[in-house]
């Protein structure tokens, strides 16, 4: 079964953020009592946590089509205008991820689609070019965006509904893994659940591919039950720790830490340090790590906090006691 069987279809079968959801219940029940389309959307917050599947739930609660591209897909007008043109129903959603890396001529050719449900292209060359405004059925546009300052201010204001999406907590990621382990008719332990929960970095993407993984090493061990021991076990083996952090996660603190007397230390240093791009370090690591309490930033740069030294096993200096140490 892929992961778009197991997408939930319906708010009450999506799990987890419960205000974004209760927004969304007015949202919709609003723009279905008035037979109208609903306003434009922006979604933002970090990868994995369910902005494609709200933007699907969004369509089927209003019973309407859906038409899926990405930013990077939308480079010149004409791209924008086959997607508008082409398929798309009165009422449909379009859903744009990565809208922050929307080319900027289709972008500013958005804005009339999102404004006036039109699109203005030019014909032709010199003085012989013409417009040409082309009417769009009315219809809702889904973006989707891990970073929402790279959104342009003109873009922004069009939106209606802007939210954002939160980690999940360890007992909402349990749920995920639960409904999704009864979709795949797997036996899981509440506890076994939990803790993939637990080792999940707050993200419910996260949190179904361990349980992919967890089931494989069950499957292949002749258990019918996945327990707690066998998701320990497996968890270890895939060198995600008790934290959720991951072999990666831990080499960045250890050359912050170690190899940078733990900071300050400027991104781009780090990054090189470890061996990855400056914005793999900014958008998948950084978050998590500011998230659990182990990353600080500060205008020098990044340094560990107390508790990333002990989650390293170290003595933390006294200095590091003073930064930021939650979880």
């Amino acid at each position: 079964m892929d992961d778009a069987a197991l997408r939930p279809r319906t708010l009450d079968a999506y799990v987890g953020q419960a205000a974004l959801k209760e927004k969304f219940r007015v949202y919709l029940e609003a723009a279905k009592r008035r037979a109208d389309v609903l306003d434009h959307v922006l979604l933002h917050g970090p990868p994995g946590l369910g902005k494609t599947t709200l933007a699907h739930i969004v369509a089927e609660e209003l019973g309407v089509g859906i038409r899926i591209t990405s930013g990077p897909a939308i480079e010149k007008p004409g791209d924008l205008a086959a997607i508008l043109t082409n398929a798309v129903q009165e009422r449909d959603v379009v859903f744009i991820d990565e809208i922050h890396r929307l080319g900027r001529a289709a972008e500013e050719h958005l804005y009339p689609a999102m404004e006036d449900f039109a699109i203005d292209l030019v014909l032709g060359q010199g003085p012989s070019a013409r417009t040409l405004r082309l009417d769009l059925p009315p219809f809702t546009l889904i973006g989707a965006t891990t970073r929402p300052g790279l959104i342009t201010g003109p873009l922004r204001s069009r939106f209606g509904i802007l939210e954002h999406l939160e980690y999940y907590r360890d007992e909402e990621l349990a749920e995920g893994v639960t409904r999704d382990a009864g979709l795949l008719g797997l036996q899981l332990a509440p506890d076994a659940a939990l803790e993939i929960g637990r080792r999940s970095r707050g993200t419910m993407r996260i949190a179904k591919r361990l349980l992919r993984r967890v089931r494989d090493y069950a499957e292949v061990a002749g258990e019918a039950t996945i327990d707690l021991p066998r998701t320990r076990e497996a968890l270890d083996e895939l060198g995600i720790d008790v934290a959720g952090l991951d072999a990666r996660d831990r080499t960045l603190l250890r050359h912050l830490v170690e190899g940078f007397a733990g900071g300050p230390v400027g991104v781009g240093t780090l990054a090189t340090a470890v061996g990855e791009d400056r914005a793999t370090l900014e958008e998948v690591y950084e978050p998590f790590l500011i998230q659990r309490g182990l990353l600080h930033r500060t205008a020098r740069g990044r340094v560990a906090t107390a508790a990333a030294y002990r989650h390293l096993g170290l003595a933390p200096p006294p200095e590091a006691e003073g930064l930021f140490d939650g979880g």
